[in-house]
């Protein structure tokens, strides 16, 4: 006993040092993307190369700077993360150079200043000879360049220009050519994270804060919409985590419009707002077209011919643009202003007419009220008012309840592969009709989580009514092979004399709707508060579970199962794949089960009883509103074995465990059995539309068929198999089991595929050794914990995390709990190395939230 006292202590040991390790190697990577809106920031678009959208900057600049206004106190900082054809061609010394003249022209003092941060190895030689140092990391020279120009009455405040260039390259080609060829290589988390630091410093930390409008920012792309940056990502995806609103410069050319028309949609299509398209006029009055199609939702703005003749300093040129230019400008700080007014405004119209579920709205002040501006991939962008406003990106760990899985790339192709949809089909009629996104979608899932079982698909709207037509299905199922069904045909009185219950465990969940709160077991969600109609028509097993505690797989076992003879290697297991071990249906533990559940049965088995089991409905695995329970998979194949030799239909409700969730395609593989039915819903579609699927047997199908209408199955929705809803199915079901897209799947040793471990499981042996929490759960894409807790602080209704729960929000992880059961979710692609950031986080507000609480408990 001591010595394994000693062991222990040994193992937490190393696993705090193990911990302490990744938090000092990872804390530098712990920060999540905030961008400032305490001041405008844009970015400038076009639909090609060399249509003038640097021109555009400096008109805006010019606009912003040098026109009258009651301050001289303003900054315009101008950043290009992206330059090619360097030192030759550089647009942010473009800027700098022409508004230092313009000041000059106009007696506008001015302080303008131009830098360059990082320069491939060829464009720095050609720039700087000899002077920089190598940044090996980042594969480019640390240029360093920087100059300033002065156009000012000694003593006087005067506007202030910043134009940066970040990464130049010096070919003159897309910024993709450039870096290969260069040698330059810079990754996308790299841009983006400089571009951040440069916009968090350039206005926020110089000083311009006496008013919302006396800074503003510009972000200039390179080339077009859809031009690869550095890495070759497509800049119109490579920016998108900042999403923030745009300027499109069009094209006013002969081919123009076309071209106009496709950007503005790309970008529309990745979820940018458009404020304004600006084109050069060439006489062709493509103006007009565009505003038609438009519809007036965005103005165009003409500009001037610009010279050709090279030696023209264009001075002239702006002065003819000064009006379009000062449109733009005001159509962009309106813009702005009303986007603010409109996040500012939101919790509180929220809160006049929202009725939101499974909320109180009591408990829900309007401070408290998370507003949401867009997703990314896995990540909210929230709008936080901190001192100052800004756009805060929050990992989504409650995965939007369990809907969500893609990341950026898949969300960006469900939304193209969905426009498709709706433009080719709307909505057309299901019933005896047949359509491609419906047909590929059905082969799909009868290919992929109803292999070897299933061969119907049943389409639905949401989870809860896939379970209601399950239990019809089994219902019936079970009528035709019990002789119910022909006795009804007989005698109309039997259907009076028989009533059907399921076999279910207690902490289940299937729903919300009447019929399916009817399959669960008494709980929160099915008191008279809540559905006073309930009764609850089932026979209601406690379940044995599994959890992590202390680093030790242990098996919990209700009062019934207790007896002498286990042993302790039958409850504690040494590492989590035992627990899924088919050779345990041969232990002690086993035959326990059986002979529980045939007992259980025996008490409604024979046509004689009025009430009868007609089918067994289970979450495989784990439970998932019930509070995050992993249900002993043992005890499940029993279930199955025992109802399979009843002849009770078996349903598995796979609506939370489904595609990946658990760490395989269908929770099914896990327990080594297959279902009768089984229910599919929320990340089937990506998480993107709503919708369902129940999976049948030819065995369950054949019990509905007849010469008679009135024997088919009679349910179906408006929406049945909509095209949109299965054409997203299907591309996330491809998605999720291609190696290609999916980089986390792997081959077990049977060969099949499953997602490889995405929690640390060092770290997750430390969480369930903290003092705080009473359980871990992980499986797949699933982290949970239940914190320690009694009386009114445990169970669903407890208050207990919400300090835990503001902690980790303000660490950019958006969680909402169950009770005193914090759950981390991750989706099928997410990297590891992101799930072991959610996890130093959430370690580091334990240790937190428990001071917290210990010092209450003194006070």
């Amino acid at each position: 006993m001591l010595l394994s006292l000693l062991r222990r202590r040994h193992l937490h040991h190393l696993l705090r040092l193990r911990l302490h390790h990744l938090l000092y190697h990872q804390s530098k990577h712990l920060s999540t993307l905030s961008i400032p809106l305490s001041h405008p920031t844009y970015i400038i678009w076009s639909s090609n190369t060399s249509l003038g959208k640097t021109l555009v900057s400096t008109g805006l600049s010019s606009s912003f700077l040098l026109s009258p206004s009651s301050s001289n106190a303003k900054k315009f900082l101008y950043l290009k993360p992206l330059q090619t054809g360097f030192p030759s061609d550089s647009d942010s010394r473009f800027l700098f150079q022409k508004l230092s003249s313009l000041s000059l022209r106009l007696n506008v003092p001015l302080f303008s200043s131009h830098s360059v941060l990082f320069s491939s190895l060829p464009a720095s030689k050609s720039f700087k000879p000899n002077k920089f140092s190598y940044n090996e990391l980042l594969e480019m020279c640390e240029l360093g360049f920087y100059e300033d120009r002065k156009v000012l009455e000694k003593g006087e405040v005067a506007p202030e220009l910043v134009t940066e260039t970040l990464y130049a390259w010096e070919g003159a080609l897309s910024p993709h050519l450039a870096a290969e060829r260069e040698g330059g290589a810079v990754g996308d988390s790299d841009v983006i994270k400089k571009v951040e630091r440069r916009l968090r410093e350039g206005l926020l930390e110089c000083g311009v804060e006496r008013g919302r409008l006396d800074g503003f920012c510009v972000v200039e792309t390179s080339g077009g919409v859809a031009s690869p940056g550095p890495s070759g990502t497509l800049q119109c995806d490579l920016y998108r985590p900042f999403r923030f609103p745009g300027v499109l410069v069009g094209d006013g050319r002969l081919g123009g419009i076309s071209g106009t028309i496709s950007a503005y949609e790309s970008l529309k299509l990745r979820g940018y707002d458009v404020v304004a398209i600006v084109i050069e006029d060439h006489g062709l009055v493509n103006e007009i077209p565009l505003m038609s199609y438009l519809r007036n939702r965005v103005p165009v703005l003409v500009l001037p011919r610009i010279p050709q003749d090279p030696s023209n300093d264009l001075m002239e040129w702006f002065d003819e643009s000064c009006n379009v230019f000062n449109s733009l400008k005001d159509i962009m700080l309106q813009a702005y202003l009303e986007r603010i007014q409109r996040l500012n405004e939101m919790p509180r119209r929220a809160g006049d007419v929202f009725w939101w579920p499974f909320t109180q709205h009591k408990l829900v002040p309007p401070c408290s009220v998370t507003v949401i501006d867009s997703r990314y991939g896995e990540s909210f962008s929230v709008y936080k008012v901190q001192n100052k406003e800004l756009i805060a990106q929050q990992f989504d760990a409650c995965a939007s309840w369990w809907t969500q899985g893609p990341d950026a790339t898949l969300q960006t192709e469900l939304a193209r592969d969905m426009g498709y949809a709706a433009a080719r089909f709307g909505h057309v009629m299901f019933p005896e009709n047949v359509y491609e996104p419906a047909l590929e979608c059905a082969e799909l899932l009868l290919d992929g989580v109803g292999k070897g079982w299933a061969s119907r698909v049943y389409f639905s709207d949401n989870g809860s009514t896939a379970i209601e037509i399950a239990l019809k299905m089994a219902f019936r199922k079970f009528s035709s092979d019990h002789g119910i069904f022909l006795e009804l045909l007989k005698n109309n009185s039997a259907e009076k004399c028989i009533e059907l219950m399921v076999l279910a465990l207690k902490g289940s969940y299937h729903g919300d709707t009447l019929g399916a709160m009817e399959a669960q077991a008494p709980s929160s969600y099915t008191g008279f508060l809540q559905q006073p109609w309930y009764t609850g028509r089932g026979l209601f097993l406690d379940p044995p579970t599994v959890f992590m505690h202390n680093g030790q797989w242990t098996l919990s076992l209700p009062d019934v199962f207790h007896s002498e003879t286990l042993k302790l290697e039958d409850i504690t297991f040494k590492s989590r794949d035992e627990i899924f071990l088919k050779s345990r249906d041969n232990s002690y533990l086993a035959g326990l089960y059986s002979s529980y559940v045939s007992q259980q049965l025996s008490q409604y088995s024979g046509l004689s009883g009025i009430k009868q089991i007609g089918a067994l409905i289970i979450e495989p695995v784990v439970q998932g509103a019930g509070g995050m329970h992993m249900v002993d998979p043992l005890f499940q194949r029993m279930l199955v074995n025992e109802c399979r030799q009843s002849r009770i239909p078996v349903i598995f409700d796979e609506v939370f465990s489904g595609f990946w969730r658990l760490g395989v395609e269908a929770a099914a593989e896990l327990l080594g059995c297959v279902p009768d039915i089984a229910c599919f819903a929320k990340i089937m579609t990506g998480g993107i539309i709503p919708l369902a699927a129940t999976l049948a047997t030819d065995a369950v199908f054949d019990s509905f068929t007849g010469d008679s209408k009135l024997k088919a199955l009679l349910h179906g929705h408006s929406y049945t198999a909509h095209a949109m809803g299965c054409t997203a199915a299907a591309k996330s079901i491809k998605w999720f089991k291609d190696p290609m897209t999916n980089l986390n799947l792997t081959s077990g040793k049977s060969q099949k595929m499953l997602l490889r471990e995405l929690w640390d499981a060092e770290l997750v042996q430390q969480i369930s050794s903290h003092p705080s929490v009473s359980r871990v759960v992980t499986l797949g894409t699933l982290f949970a914990l239940e914190l320690q807790a009694d009386g009114p602080n445990a169970g669903y209704a407890s208050l207990h995390a919400s300090s835990l729960l503001q902690m980790l929000r303000n660490d950019g992880i958006y969680t909402r709990p169950l009770g005193n059961v914090i759950y981390l979710m991750c989706g099928p692609c997410t990297p590891p190395e992101i799930c072991s950031q959610q996890l130093i986080k959430l370690y580091r507000r334990l240790e937190e939230f428990a001071k917290v609480k210990r010092e209450m408990k003194i006070n």
